[in-house]
């Protein structure tokens, strides 16, 4: 039989690859600098190959060491979940669970729900991260993620999906602007009305261009904002119109604004918000057990959970600010 690397050599070799500094690995692993160096040099004798360039003062991987890294993580992933099947079957969404929320959510719905979530649950220990949706799939594939929170359509390739809901669109203006008053709000009526979207890098962004429609908008390009609080600031003093989320208008994002919200009115105008994991995790049934508790904070259910489609708003009553 051949010889094979263990768990705790692969974790040191991560941790080393994070972190590019033996001391620095050794200090987060909790053993000495010698113990953790020793470990991946056996690693590297099961592999043989040289996995660590250690020509130079700054710690690098070798090529060899660089797709060994990426095997690594998914199989610590699949480890973790290995684990998670002792869970106790009477004990649901129990235990330690890595959430990654993307920033046009988390600050919205989060508040809202997870009081009910801790009141359910008391025995779940969620850990929670926010990052944008390219970032936040990365983590969960090399298993620093247990489950995320993110907004389709986006690619998601080889992930388990489960919908909360749609969240639909709304056209936000400053309250003297002529569609303010407007019962809705069509593409038509928008013209070439200064676009005020969020940064490059924000799933929020493409979905939002997708509701508009090619050449009915005029994006500001030297204006874009990094969150949707600044991106709401921005429309209250005067310097262009937005499409907001529902999810965030009802966490109170226009919130001590003088702007005016209304329905827009266009079946591209919305985006499915569900959470995502890796497939065949133990854990699938908690994390659907999750979604069906968020989804009460969310809205209805879309219709597909493979194609995510928009569909036209049902009756949808919105507080304006004032």
């Amino acid at each position: 039989m051949p010889a094979l690397p263990t768990i705790r050599q692969m974790q040191y070799f991560v941790a080393l690859a994070e972190h590019r500094s033996f001391s620095r690995a050794a200090e987060i692993c909790h053993v000495t600098q010698s113990t953790l160096s020793a470990a991946i040099r056996a690693f590297e004798d099961v592999m043989e190959a040289d996995l660590v360039d250690r020509s130079s003062r700054v710690v690098a991987l070798t090529a060899a060491g660089e797709a060994v890294l990426q095997r690594v993580r998914g199989i610590l992933a699949d480890t973790e979940a290995l684990v998670g099947l002792a869970r106790p079957a009477g004990a649901p969404l129990s235990g330690k669970m890595r959430l990654g929320v993307i920033p046009s959510i988390a600050p919205f719905l989060l508040p809202r729900a997870l009081p009910s979530l801790r009141e359910a649950y008391p025995a779940l220990k969620l850990h929670l991260r926010e990052d944008l949706t390219r970032g936040l799939i990365e983590d969960l594939r090399e298993g620093r993620l247990d489950v995320i929170l993110i907004a389709f359509p986006y690619a998601a390739d080889n992930l388990e999906i489960e919908p909360l809901g749609e969240d639909r669109f709304f056209f936000v203006s400053a309250r003297e602007h002529p569609l303010a008053q407007r019962g809705a709000v069509r593409p038509a009526d928008l013209g070439d009305e200064p676009l005020l979207l969020l940064e490059d890098g924000h799933c929020l962004r493409q979905h939002v261009l997708s509701a508009v429609g090619d050449g009915v908008l005029r994006e500001q390009q030297d204006i874009r904002a990094s969150s949707l609080t600044t991106l709401v600031q921005m429309v209250d003093n005067g310097l262009g119109v937005t499409l907001l989320p529902k999810v965030a208008i009802e966490g109170g994002v226009t919130a001590g604004t003088d702007l005016s919200i209304v329905p827009y009115d266009d079946p591209r105008a919305a985006r499915t918000l569900a959470l995502a994991w890796r497939r065949r995790s133990s854990r699938s049934e908690e994390f659907r057990a999750l979604a069906r508790h968020l989804s009460g904070f969310v809205g209805p259910h879309a219709s597909s959970a493979a194609q995510f489609p928009a569909r036209r708003p049902a009756a949808v009553t919105v507080a304006r600010a004032s």
